[in-house]
């Protein structure tokens, strides 16, 4: 039978091998402009950036198959909602607190093996100040943050994305401003020199006045 001092080491143990499992996964930006969220990184394969619903965007830094496994729940919570209750009811709230807790279980049940990943929800408002962004850590705890987000496996991240690339920037120039921090914030990761060879960039615009009803598109650049 484990004594309080076992279990605190355990967990310390669990917490220490999720984190180095992740914290040199590629950062994801995201940043709230006029034109509506942009969301930024660079991926090897497979994407990590989607869309969940209609105005709901998604991303996740970690293992994934977790990441997978966090995207397909949140997809079909959302749809779920959607169909028995109303499209106003999918808030980005709710499919939080619906993604939380099955990812708190799976961290402090030790039969189960933990989430590796941690996950950014992004929620298009009318103006850049109603956008709202989450961040679901690997052990269920979420975080609301206003104007932009780092996704990231390290806490130093430098000033926040908003302070740098103001509202009234256009797609063109914080694609472009998004790219140069990405690299300053992976360097602070370990590396000195980061090297995107091989690397996708991925980038995302959820469009605030969109004419089309699919209001998500992708920049290439």
């Amino acid at each position: 039978m484990l004594n309080p001092y076992d279990w605190q080491e355990a967990m310390n143990n669990r917490i220490a091998y999720i984190i180095n499992r992740i914290e040199k996964g590629a950062p994801v930006l995201a940043v709230s402009i006029n034109a509506g969220i942009l969301m930024f990184t660079y991926r090897r394969q497979s994407p990590k950036i989607f869309e969940i619903y209609d105005k709901l965007a998604f991303a996740g830094l970690g293992q994934q198959s977790d990441i997978e496994s966090i995207r397909v729940m949140a997809v079909e919570f959302a749809h779920r909602e959607g169909f028995t209750r109303s499209e106003q009811d999918v808030t980005v709230q709710r499919v939080v607190t619906a993604v939380s807790g099955p990812v708190k279980k799976s961290f402090a049940d030790f039969s189960y093996a933990p989430t590796l990943a941690l996950s950014m929800f992004a929620e298009l408002g009318s103006t850049p100040e109603q956008d709202c962004y989450y961040v679901v850590d690997f052990d269920g705890d979420y975080h609301l943050h206003k104007n932009s987000l780092v996704l990231s496996g390290r806490s130093e991240v430098g000033k926040p994305l908003h302070e740098v690339i103001g509202p009234k920037t256009t797609v063109e120039k914080a694609v472009k401003d998004l790219q140069a921090l990405w690299l300053d914030i992976a360097s602070i990761q370990g590396e000195e020199e980061v090297n995107i060879e091989g690397m996708t960039p991925e980038v995302l615009l959820m469009e605030r006045n969109s004419p089309r009803e699919n209001v998500f598109r992708e920049i290439p650049i």
